[in-house]
C-alpha cells in the first residue's frame, strides 16, 4: 500500500511540475494582451462535454465554453465524427471560397434555421475565421448598399476586437459611431427600468434619427445584440426589439443582429431574435456555428447584395473542418430541441439564483435568457451611485429613494463590486468551476454552459457557485475591502470573441 501511495504521489508531483512549468513559460513568452489565462491558471489537457481536466490532474466544470463557442461542449461525438469523415475522405481542408459538398451541406443546414422572411431570400458571405471579421464585413455591406457611412450602436455593446468593430463597442475611446441607450432594468440609463425605461430608449432613438439638428445623419445601419453578453448579460426587451425593427424599417436603415454569442440555441431560441419575432436585414454569426472550430459568416437579405467580386475576402474562409463540425452542430441542436431545453433549464437556474438573492445581499441582480446567465455582485453597504432599478421583489439591492416620475419611480442600485466578483471567480476555480466575468465594471459573473448540460450537472454548477459567493462574501465581511468604486469605462476587458 505504501509503495502504491508513493507512486501516486510521485505522479501527482510530476503533473504539478509540468502544469507549473507550462504556466511559467506562458507568462514569459505570451503577450500582455492575454486575458482568460490571467484569471484561470489552468492547463487543459483533456475535455469532454462540460468537463475539463488540467495538466495537474484537477477536473473542472466549464461554464465558459470557449466564450460561448461550444454549444455541444468539448469533443462531442457528432462533432468528432463529422471532422473524421472529412479527414478520412481525402477532401481538401482549405479551399478559399470554392464550392464543395461540405460547404453546400453547411449552408443548407444554416439556412434551414434562419428566421422566417430571411431564409428564402438570404445570401451568405464567408469571412475570416473570427466573429469580428463578420462584423467588419457587415459594416462594409450596409455602407455599400445604402451609400451612407454612419452607424448606430448601443452603450455596453461588444462586437469584436478589430478597429471597426471596436468603434461600435461600448469601450470605444474615439467615437466614430452614434451611441444609443440600451435598455436594462438594474442600471437603467434613465433610472426607471422596465417598460418605461425601454420606452424612453426607443423615443431617444427616434428623436436622434428624426431631429434635423441632432448631429446624426441617416446611418448606413444599426447593429445590436439581442442579449448583450460582454456588456453584462442584458436581454433586450422583446417589445423594444420590435420597436427597433419598426424604426429602422420605416427609415430604410438596415438592421444588423449580432448573434455571434447568442445564436444556435444559447438563449432558448435558435436565434435570439426569435424571442421577439423580428427578422433582421443582416445577421453576423460565428462561435457555435463552427462546432468549436473557427468559422464566421454574414447572412443578409438579397437586395443588399451589391458587392463587387473581392469586396470582402479572407484566406481561411474555406475551412472545411469547421463547416463539417458546424453543420453537425446545427443539425444536432435543431433535431434534439436543445434550444427549448436551454429555455427550460435556464429558467430553473435563474429561479434558484433569484431565491439566493434573499440570502446574500451582495447579489445585486440575476438576469439572463436561456443558458446565458449573469449574476451582478454589488457592495450592499455602499452608497447608491447611479440610476438603476433593482430586480422586482429583491431585497438584496438595498433601500432606494423613489422619486416620482411620469413613467415610474427613479431608483438607484448599490455600486458594482468588481473585487468581490473577482474573488467569486477565484473561489469558483478552487471548487472546480470555470466562470467568466463581464459587465460595465467587470462585476458580473457569467455562466455559459454547453446546451448539453444535464440537470445534475446544472445543480452541481449552482451548488459550487453558491458556495463560492458565500465564501467570498464571508471573507469580505471579515477582512473588509478597499473603498473604491470604479467609474464607467465600458464593458469589462474580457474579449469573448477571440479567433
Amino acid at each position: 500500500m505504501a509503495v502504491t501511495e508513493s507512486v501516486a504521489e510521485d505522479a501527482e508531483g510530476t503533473a504539478r511540475c509540468a502544469h507549473e512549468g507550462i504556466l511559467r513559460r506562458q507568462t514569459a513568452r505570451e503577450s500582455a494582451a492575454r486575458t482568460y489565462a490571467r484569471a484561470l491558471p489552468i492547463v487543459p489537457v483533456r475535455a469532454r462535454g462540460l468537463t475539463i481536466e488540467g495538466a495537474d490532474g484537477r477536473r473542472y466544470l466549464d461554464c465558459l465554453s470557449g466564450a460561448g463557442a461550444l454549444a455541444l461542449g468539448h469533443n462531442h461525438p457528432v462533432v468528432l465524427e463529422a471532422v473524421r469523415r472529412v479527414l478520412d475522405s481525402g477532401a481538401p481542408l482549405s479551399v478559399l471560397d470554392l464550392a464543395t459538398p461540405v460547404k453546400d451541406a453547411f449552408v443548407t443546414e444554416l439556412f434551414r434555421t434562419l428566421p422566417p422572411g430571411l431564409a428564402d431570400r438570404a445570401r451568405i458571405q464567408f469571412c475570416g475565421p473570427a466573429g469580428t471579421d463578420a462584423v467588419e464585413a457587415a459594416f462594409k455591406l450596409v455602407r455599400a448598399a445604402t451609400g451612407r457611412t454612419g452607424l448606430l450602436a448601443f452603450t455596453g455593446a461588444y462586437h469584436g476586437m478589430t478597429a471597426g468593430a471596436l468603434a461600435a463597442s461600448g469601450g470605444a475611446g474615439d467615437v466614430r459611431v452614434a451611441r444609443l441607450p440600451y435598455p436594462q432594468d438594474y442600471r437603467c440609463p434613465f433610472g426607471i427600468g422596465g417598460p418605461g425605461g425601454a420606452e424612453l430608449a426607443a423615443r431617444w432613438t427616434e428623436s436622434l434619427l428624426d431631429d434635423p439638428k441632432s448631429g446624426v445623419a441617416l446611418p448606413a445601419g444599426m447593429i445590436l445584440e439581442p442579449v448583450q453578453g460582454e456588456g453584462g448579460v442584458l436581454p433586450a426587451p422583446d417589445d423594444w426589439l420590435r420597436r427597433m425593427r419598426t424604426i429602422t424599417a420605416d427609415r430604410s436603415v438596415p438592421l444588423i443582429a449580432d448573434e455571434i454569442q447568442t445564436g444556435v440555441g444559447r438563449t432558448g431560441a435558435f436565434w435570439a431574435v426569435g424571442h421577439s419575432g423580428i427578422t433582421p436585414d443582416v445577421m453576423v454569426l460565428s462561435k457555435a456555428i463552427g462546432g468549436s472550430l473557427p468559422l464566421a459568416v454574414v447572412v443578409y437579405r438579397d437586395d443588399l447584395d451589391v458587392w463587387q467580386p473581392g469586396a470582402h475576402a479572407g484566406t481561411f474562409r474555406g475551412n472545411q473542418l469547421a463547416m463539417a463540425a458546424g453543420a453537425a452542430t446545427l443539425a444536432y441542436v435543431r433535431e434534439n430541441g436543445l434550444a427549448e431545453r436551454a429555455a427550460a433549464l435556464g429558467s430553473r437556474m435563474l429561479s434558484r439564483l433569484r431565491r439566493l438573492q434573499t440570502e446574500l445581499p451582495c447579489l445585486g441582480d440575476v438576469r439572463g435568457r436561456g443558458l446565458m446567465i449573469g449574476v451582478e455582485l454589488v457592495d450592499p453597504e455602499g452608497e447608491s451611485t447611479g440610476p438603476g432599478l433593482g430586480a422586482p421583489g429583491a431585497s438584496a439591492v438595498g433601500d432606494h429613494d423613489g422619486v416620482p416620475s411620469a413613467l415610474g419611480p427613479v431608483r438607484t442600485p448599490r455600486p458594482a463590486d468588481p473585487e468581490l466578483a473577482a474573488a467569486v471567480q477565484r473561489e469558483c476555480l478552487n471548487r472546480g468551476l470555470i466562470v467568466e466575468l463581464g459587465g460595465r465594471h467587470a462585476a458580473v459573473v457569467r455562466i455559459l454552459p454547453p446546451l448539453t448540460i444535464s440537470d445534475e450537472q446544472a445543480a452541481a454548477v449552482l451548488d459550487r457557485l453558491t458556495d463560492a459567493i458565500a465564501a467570498a462574501a464571508r471573507h469580505r465581511r471579515h477582512h473588509g475591502r478597499r473603498r473604491h468604486h470604479p467609474q464607467h469605462h465600458g464593458p469589462a476587458p474580457h474579449p469573448g470573441r477571440l479567433p
